[in-house]
């Protein structure tokens, strides 16, 4: 059994594909940053999931994503190259909604999902 976990932002906005069988695709790479140097990964979610990746999905946004790993070749200018993908099983949205879909009540930003932005200097420790 094998399996890749990582959590990065992603480098474009998400690009979705119909294939013959009528299967959705949606394609996305993630930036990686481990401190030395940064690592990208390019991502397949399949159908509903695909589908639920692009609707939330875009450049920028934190994500954390679960699969493995699958090798693809394919030519380019009459060349033949691999590429190691990753096919998620999981696809977390880290990102918090954006501040447009947020309101103020007593000062504080209360997003869409009931959750509370808190201002660290507040915090009593």
């Amino acid at each position: 059994m094998q399996r890749i976990e990582f959590i990065g932002n992603l480098t474009a906005t998400p690009e979705t594909k119909t294939t013959k069988n009528n299967n959705s695709v949606c394609t996305f790479t993630v930036a990686v940053n481990d401190g030395d140097a940064t690592d990208y990964f390019r991502v397949n979610a399949w159908n509903k999931l695909g589908e639920n990746c692009q609707r939330y999905l875009d450049k920028g946004r934190k994500v954390y994503v679960s699969g493995k790993l699958k090798a693809r070749t394919y030519e380019s200018k009459g060349k033949t190259y691999m590429s190691l993908d990753v096919l998620a099983a999981e696809v977390e949205f880290l990102s918090p909604k954006s501040a447009e879909n947020a309101t103020v009540q007593n000062g504080a930003v209360v997003s869409d999902d009931g959750f509370t932005d808190i201002n660290p200097n507040e915090l009593p420790f």
